[in-house]
C-alpha cells in the first residue's frame, strides 16, 4: 500500500470513529430526552428501537475500520445515525408539542428530524441488494442504489415540505409517537401527501423484494465464498420472516407466550445485521450448511413431536376417555421415546438436502468401516484412509504416520 492510500485508509478510519462516538453521543441522549418526553425508551411508535440501531452502528463501524473501500460499512452508519436521531426527535417532539414543556427552544428542528427512520430503512435495503462487497449482484443492477437513493429523497422531500408548512401555520400536532399528524398518511388536509405516502411504502416494497430477487439470482451463480456469504445472507433473512411470523401471532397474548413473542421480536431485529456481520468479515463461512440443517431438523422434529403430543392427548380424552392426567403422561414419555430416533432421521434426510457435504462424508466413512472390516493388507488400508481423508475433509496437506511395533 502506497502512503497516498494508507493516508486516505487512516482519513476513513477517523470518520468512523467520528460518526460513531456521533452516534454513540445520539443514544446516550435518548435516555434525558425519552424522560422530557414522558415515555420510556421503547414506545415511540415512529422509530426504530434504540438498541436496534446500536447494533447497526457497531457493524458499520467495525466494517468502516477494517474494510473502508466498502460502502455497506458507511450505509450501516448512516442508517444508525438516521435513526438514532429520529428517535431523538421524537422524544423532543412529544416534550414540545404534546406535553408543551416550557422553554424547549427549536422544536422546529425536532419535527424535521423526526421522520429520519424511512431514510434508514431504505439504507438497510440498499445494504441488502449491495452485499457483501458494496457491488450490485451484477451489472444488470448498477441502477438499483440510484433508485433506492432517489426513492429515499423523494420521501425525504416531501416530508420536509409538508412540515415546513405545518410549522408555518402552526398546525404542530403530534401522535403519541412524535410523528406529526400531518405526516401520518391519513389526514385529509394534505391529501398530495397521503398519495406520495402509499406510493413509496409501494415502491420500497418493490424495491426490497427486487434486492432478495438480485441476491437470490447471483447466490444461484455464484460458487465458493461468495454462495457461503449469501447463504448467510438468505438464512438470516429467513430467520427474520419465521420470527416476524411468531410475533405476529404471540401479539396481543399475556404470560409465558407473551415472552417468547418479546425474543422473537428481537430475533427478528438482530438476525439479518448479525448474519451479514459474519458473512462480511468471512467468519466461519463453511458451518452455515450445519446450522441450516441443524435449524430446518429441530424444526422439523419439534413439530412432529408436537402433533404427536397433542394427537395422543385428544384421542386418550376425547375418543378412549382416559384421565387427562394419564394422557398427559402417556403423550410425554412416546414424545421423549420418539425424540432420538426421529431426529437421526429427520437429521439425514435434511443433510442430504441442505448440507450435502457433511452427508458424502458420513457416508464415505461408513463405507471406509465397512471395507475395514475384511482389509488385511496395511498398505491398502493406510491408502484407503488417506483417499477418505482427502475426499471428505480436503485437507491442505495430508501426513499418517504408522508405528513400526506392535501392541505389547
Amino acid at each position: 500500500m502506497s502512503e497516498a492510500e494508507a493516508g486516505r485508509v487512516r482519513i476513513q478510519q477517523v470518520a468512523a470513529i467520528t460518526f460513531g462516538c456521533l452516534a454513540l453521543a445520539l443514544a446516550i441522549a435518548n435516555i434525558p430526552l425519552a424522560r422530557l418526553g414522558q415515555t420510556s425508551m421503547n414506545s415511540s411508535t415512529g422509530s426504530i428501537p434504540i438498541w436496534f440501531t446500536a447494533v447497526f452502528v457497531a457493524l458499520g463501524l467495525v466494517i468502516a475500520w477494517r474494510r473502508p473501500r466498502n460502502v455497506l460499512g458507511w450505509i450501516f452508519i448512516g442508517g444508525g445515525l438516521f435513526a438514532t436521531l429520529s428517535q431523538d426527535a421524537s422524544f423532543y417532539a412529544l416534550a414540545v408539542y404534546r406535553h408543551h414543556h416550557p422553554g424547549l427552544p427549536f422544536g422546529w428542528v425536532a419535527l424535521l428530524m423526526q421522520p429520519g427512520w424511512a431514510p434508514a430503512i431504505v439504507l438497510l435495503g440498499l445494504a441488502v441488494l449491495l452485499f457483501p462487497d458494496g457491488r450490485p449482484p451484477s451489472e444488470r443492477w448498477r441502477w438499483a442504489p440510484w433508485a433506492y437513493l432517489a426513492l429515499g429523497l423523494l420521501w425525504i422531500a416531501g416530508a420536509i415540505t409538508l412540515t415546513v408548512d405545518a410549522i408555518i401555520r402552526h398546525a404542530t400536532q403530534v401522535d403519541s409517537g412524535g410523528n406529526l399528524l400531518l405526516l401520518s398518511g391519513d389526514n385529509r388536509s394534505a391529501g398530495w401527501w397521503n398519495v406520495l405516502q402509499v406510493l413509496f411504502f409501494a415502491l420500497l416494497a418493490v424495491s426490497w423484494l427486487g434486492s432478495v430477487a438480485g441476491q437470490v439470482i447471483s447466490y444461484r451463480r455464484s460458487s465458493g465464498e461468495r454462495r457461503q456469504q449469501l447463504k448467510w445472507l438468505v438464512t438470516g433473512a429467513t430467520v427474520v420472516v419465521v420470527m416476524l411470523a411468531l410475533r405476529l401471532a404471540l401479539s396481543g397474548v399475556h404470560g409465558i407466550p407473551a415472552t417468547f413473542g418479546t425474543i422473537a421480536g428481537a430475533i427478528t431485529l438482530l438476525a439479518l445485521p448479525l448474519s451479514m456481520a459474519v458473512a462480511i468479515f468471512k467468519y466461519r463461512l463453511l458451518d452455515i450448511d450445519r446450522i441450516v440443517s441443524r435449524t430446518l431438523s429441530y424444526a422439523i422434529v419439534t413439530g412432529l413431536l408436537v402433533g404427536v403430543y397433542a394427537g395422543i392427548v385428544l384421542l386418550a380424552t376425547q375418543v378412549i376417555s382416559i384421565t387427562t392426567q394419564v394422557a398427559v403422561a402417556a403423550s410425554t414419555l412416546a414424545a421423549a421415546a420418539l425424540f432420538n430416533p426421529l431426529r437421526l432421521r429427520v437429521q439425514r434426510v435434511v443433510d442430504k438436502r441442505f448440507n450435502r457435504a457433511r452427508y458424502d462424508a458420513d457416508r464415505m466413512i461408513a463405507a471406509f468401516a465397512s471395507r475395514l472390516q475384511d482389509a488385511v493388507d496395511i498398505d491398502t488400508v493406510r491408502a484407503d484412509l488417506a483417499a477418505v481423508v482427502q475426499q471428505s475433509l480436503e485437507p491442505a496437506h495430508l501426513s499418517l504416520w504408522l508405528s513400526e511395533h506392535g501392541p505389547a
